[in-house]
């Protein structure tokens, strides 16, 4: 199965140069407790975005440089197609960005984990629309502000419609 998660705001809004646009520790702790003990594919520049690779998951890199040297335990491969060849057949693998990866992912995916932050952005990177003749909401969980998140959002739960 193939999971596309991402937080995304009310216009889609993914990012600024290559960075976040929020912080919000409770969709911190959802994307580690869906992606702990999986591959996880992601294009160079989310990669580079992290100080160091995650724990406990298998890094599947997409890159356009045919020398790039990926850091021990992670898989460098040219496109999208080869990542989800080097995954495992039988277990969930997960799609984590960025836009243009995003972008390549979601026609094949079976299920998208969209943490929806209710605001508008600056931003230079969007997450593509979700047509709702191709996908169901099956839950969304609303999570208002605090002291530790400045935005309201819901965690949201897609399933693509089979046809």
């Amino acid at each position: 199965m193939i999971t596309v998660i991402a937080a995304a705001g009310e216009n889609n809004e993914l990012g600024k140069n290559n960075d976040l646009l929020w912080h919000l520790p409770d969709d911190f702790k959802r994307f580690k407790s869906h992606t702990t003990g999986h591959y996880i594919i992601m294009g160079r520049k989310t990669f580079e975005s992290f100080p160091k690779p995650l724990p406990n998951r298998t890094h599947i890199i997409i890159t356009r440089s045919k020398d790039y040297k990926a850091p021990e335990g992670c898989i460098a491969v040219n496109n999208l197609e080869k990542a989800i060849e080097v995954c495992p057949k039988n277990e969930t693998i997960f799609i984590i960005g960025g836009g243009e990866i995003y972008k390549q992912s979601i026609s094949i995916a079976d299920c998208i984990e969209l943490t929806r932050v209710h605001e508008n952005f600056d931003a230079d990177t969007f997450f593509p629309e979700i047509n709702s003749s191709e996908w169901k909401l099956l839950s969304s969980e609303f999570h208002d502000k605090d002291e530790k998140h400045k935005h309201t959002f819901s965690f949201e739960t897609y399933q693509k419609i089979k046809k």
